[in-house]
């Protein structure tokens, strides 16, 4: 009997305590409702949740919660997140998103070098990735006083600005550009849109101005190039590169070796190990490479065939 009173009284006190407890979270605005603490906790942690749930499960919106939200609106609509639908949004961020609609167009105003693997989703997208066009504003502020020099003597009307695609040595699509003479523009477009296709390495493809117009520079970065408004080196000779009418495929592996007072020269100098030409190497341009073929089916001639020197990188078409 002692027993059963002692149980009635612990009851007493627990109701006792529950009912106290209740009204305490009645008054600061909780709820027992599990519904309600779980929309409350998601509203907490994610507006976006919050707002997308249904009415029917959120609690009723005071006005200091409508004065939080705004505020919350408000910062949201302040920073706006990058807009990853054009090339300047793509480019000034870290992660690209591989969803994003980017045309032809966006591509095209990416920096030469870029890799742009993800946003091929279609052959007109390719397709409006090979061109060629006159020499803007913008391009001729990057030639003028490098590669275009003040004593050029060739008409700007007479180059023209390229973009193409390419595949790299690290086996990506990378944009590239060139200047090179209108006569040859539509040549070159459709030899490296063959060598795209056929997946031909090449190392880079950027303008000899981003090298201050230092041929040997660019060569040694293994850069693929052509007008450059300069002579021949060791002589007073124009060369085809100063008309816009030669081209440099991969220089590092496919040097220049020629004799000047005497002596052996290797232009560009990190190219002597690749001098040697019987060594197996998959960058080398011969008569059996389809880079070489291209041109030769197009009317160019390759200085790997010139008999005072040989020039395996260039490739040259008289106007």
């Amino acid at each position: 009997m002692e027993s059963w009173g002692i149980t009635i009284v612990l009851r007493v006190k627990v109701l006792f305590i529950t009912l106290i407890a209740v009204s305490f979270l009645s008054l600061t605005g909780c709820s027992w409702d599990e519904s309600i603490v779980r929309t409350n906790t998601k509203y907490e942690t994610s507006l976006g949740i919050a707002v997308s749930a249904s009415a029917a499960d959120q609690p009723e919106m005071t006005e200091a919660d409508a004065q939080t939200k705004s505020a919350l609106l408000d910062t949201s609509a302040s920073e706006p997140a990058p807009d990853l639908t054009t090339a300047v949004g793509i480019t000034g961020t870290t992660e690209i998103s591989k969803s994003a609609p980017v045309t032809a167009a966006d591509i095209s105003v990416l920096p030469a070098g870029s890799v742009v693997d993800e946003f091929l989703k279609s052959e007109d997208i390719v397709n409006g990735c090979f061109y060629s066009s006159e020499i803007s504003t913008d391009i001729f502020a990057r030639m003028d006083g490098t590669s275009y020099k003040e004593e050029c003597t060739v008409p700007l009307s007479d180059l023209r600005y390229l973009r193409v695609l390419y595949y790299g040595f690290d086996s990506c699509v990378h944009t590239g550009e060139l200047v090179v003479n209108k006569e040859i523009a539509p040549d070159i477009t459709e030899i490296f849109r063959t060598l795209y296709d056929a997946r031909y390495p090449i190392g880079k493809m950027v303008l000899v101005d981003d090298y201050n117009a230092d041929d040997n520079a660019s060569m040694a970065d293994n850069n693929t190039s052509s007008f450059n408004y300069r002579t021949v080196n060791g002589s007073s000779t124009l060369s085809k590169h100063a008309q816009g009418l030669a081209i440099d495929i991969n220089p590092l592996y496919n040097p220049w070796i020629y004799t000047l007072d005497g002596k052996t020269v290797i232009d560009p100098p990190a190219g002597e190990p690749y001098a040697d030409r019987m060594m197996d190497n998959v960058y080398y341009l011969d008569h059996y490479d389809l880079c070489y073929k291209l041109f030769i089916a197009h009317g160019f001639t390759w200085g790997g065939d010139w008999k005072s020197s040989k020039d395996y990188q260039h490739f040259q078409k008289t106007s």
